[in-house]
């Protein structure tokens, strides 16, 4: 049974949306990418217990990053600050936004697989 430990991925959230906001600053788009990835990397590692255990609180941070990060977007459209939410997130639609969601999901379900794959690795041998 996997225990998903919620302050790994509040750190995860936190990490993600301070490197995003750094880095894409520094390379565009693509930074923010690389923000969300070592995020979800780093969570993986903290999740422990195997790779399944990081897989999945990855990926909780990819859902649960992409639902806040939507619903923050929908709060700039209703007090009609639109076209910054256009910035920070070009989704337009409804699928369109629950597509991008997914994606995070499987990219950090992925990362967090590293991320655990790091930490045995670095574990000493018995």
């Amino acid at each position: 049974m996997v225990e998903i430990k919620w302050a790994a991925v509040r750190r995860g959230l936190v990490l993600s949306l301070i490197l995003w906001l750094i880095l894409r600053e520094v390379a565009g788009d693509i930074g923010g990418i690389i923000g969300f990835l070592i995020a979800t990397i780093f969570v993986g590692y903290k999740a422990d217990e195997g790779y399944i255990n990081g897989a999945i609180h990855g990926s909780l941070v990819g859902v649960v990053g992409g639902i806040v990060g939507g619903l923050i977007i929908l709060i700039l459209y209703i007090i009609g600050l639109g076209d910054i939410g256009k910035q920070i997130w070009p989704v337009t639609g409804v699928i369109e936004a629950i597509i991008v969601i997914i994606i995070y999901a499987i990219i950090g379900a992925i990362c967090g697989t590293v991320g655990s794959t790091i930490k045995k690795v670095r574990e000493p041998q018995d």
